[in-house]
């Protein structure tokens, strides 16, 4: 895979694979150099095919490109149907050579395995999906069925929460954060005054962080929310629509192999 892309550091069972792709590695070009994975920000067709089949050919798996809508619905990926474009902001799957996928260019892919390694799920967190409980949601579809003779520790979920808008730059009004309140009270830690009146800086991977905690996912790594991790922060590493308006999509991808 190219050098270039972000490979999750966590304690994953050697037959899950994962990655997060740059900027780096395709064949865009203006505002969507270079590997644009999303086919739905005004880049060329052919350039987003050609940068999904160098993805697929890098991974040796295939990517599944949901149709996000910043919603908290999980589909269910199955070896032999086509799900890509389906309406849903998180996706899971127990099947080898299915890479569960998320684009982003600011709000924040989670990628999500169990200690058996028999499911992944990834999912995409903006506010919105975030609030309204998308990791839960994803975290859900971990719950151990019925049976005995469960390894232990088989069942621990563990996440890895990949770039993102960072807390410096990420300035929203008072009702985003009444929706986290609203959740939880102690969200209103993850908030403080924004430069401009009425404003706050929300930390988005510290709310994932609560909200993993909440769905008993303790053990979460990736995103701390430095500045290495920021996506409006490193122009020439990630897109950013918050940034630049017109942006491509990166994007996070979980498989078994």
């Amino acid at each position: 895979m190219d050098a270039h892309w972000l490979v999750p550091d966590w304690p994953a069972p050697p037959h899950v694979r994962a990655v997060c792709t740059t900027r780096h590695g395709g064949v865009s070009a203006g505002r969507y150099e270079s590997l644009n994975l999303g086919d739905h920000v005004g880049d060329l067709a052919a350039d987003v095919a050609a940068n999904r089949r160098v993805l697929e050919q890098a991974i040796g798996a295939r990517p599944v490109f949901l149709q996000q809508v910043h919603g908290t619905g999980v589909v269910a990926l199955e070896a032999g149907d086509t799900h890509d474009g389906t309406a849903a902001d998180a996706c899971t799957a127990t099947a080898v050579g299915l890479a569960c996928t998320v684009m982003v260019a600011d709000c924040l892919p989670v990628l999500f395995t169990d200690g058996s390694g028999r499911r992944v799920a990834a999912a995409h967190a903006g506010w919105r999906g975030l609030a309204g409980g998308v990791l839960e949601a994803a975290a859900a579809c971990f719950t151990p069925g019925p049976g005995a003779g469960t390894p232990q520790g088989a069942h621990t979920v563990m996440a890895w929460l990949g770039p993102c808008i960072g807390p410096k730059a990420f300035e929203v009004g008072p009702e985003v954060k009444a929706a986290f309140e609203a959740h939880a009270p102690e969200a209103a830690s993850c908030f403080r005054p924004g430069p401009a009146a009425g404003k706050w800086l929300a930390d988005l991977p510290a709310l994932a962080r609560q909200r993993l905690r909440t769905a008993g996912v303790d053990a979460v790594y990736g995103n701390d929310g430095s500045d290495g991790w920021c996506t409006v922060a490193n122009p020439s590493r990630f897109f950013s629509h918050r940034r630049d308006g017109v942006s491509g999509r990166f994007a996070a991808l979980v498989w078994k192999a």
